[in-house]
């Protein structure tokens, strides 16, 4: 199946360019009963992460910096995705999944996708 993206002019180049990678990202991912999705969507005020069975089509836990124990909460935005991925390692395994998959979401690894990457494999998820 083939998936095209337009190509961009000026700022829109960036989200274009955004949603190519992920689309090449997805070809090889997906996510089972077993081992569902986590994919991680940034913006430039917030984080969020689900938990996706690819399979049903059902999203098995989800976090984000609009929760409200984590709204309020002190420190920078990559303190923040770190408490993100704490929560939904911790909602994960209070729904059965100890292991998934990580999808980027076409971001590049590093800063805040790394901070919650790591901060759930330490919570006890297993990628």
């Amino acid at each position: 199946m083939a998936y095209g993206v337009k190509i961009a002019k000026g700022k829109a180049y960036k989200g274009a360019a955004l949603k190519r990678r992920h689309i090449r990202i997805r070809k090889r991912i997906a996510g089972t009963a077993e081992r569902p999705r986590l994919v991680v969507t940034r913006s430039n005020r917030g984080i969020t992460a689900q938990v996706i069975d690819d399979i049903k089509g059902h999203t098995v836990a989800s976090a984000s910096t609009l929760d409200a124990s984590i709204r309020g909460g002190e420190g920078d935005k990559s303190a923040k995705a770190k408490q993100v991925g704490q929560l939904v390692a911790e909602r994960a395994k209070a729904a059965g999944v100890e292991a998934v998959v990580f999808d980027r979401g076409g971001n590049q690894y590093a800063g805040r996708i790394a901070a919650l990457a790591d901060a759930a494999r330490e919570a006890g998820l297993k990628f």
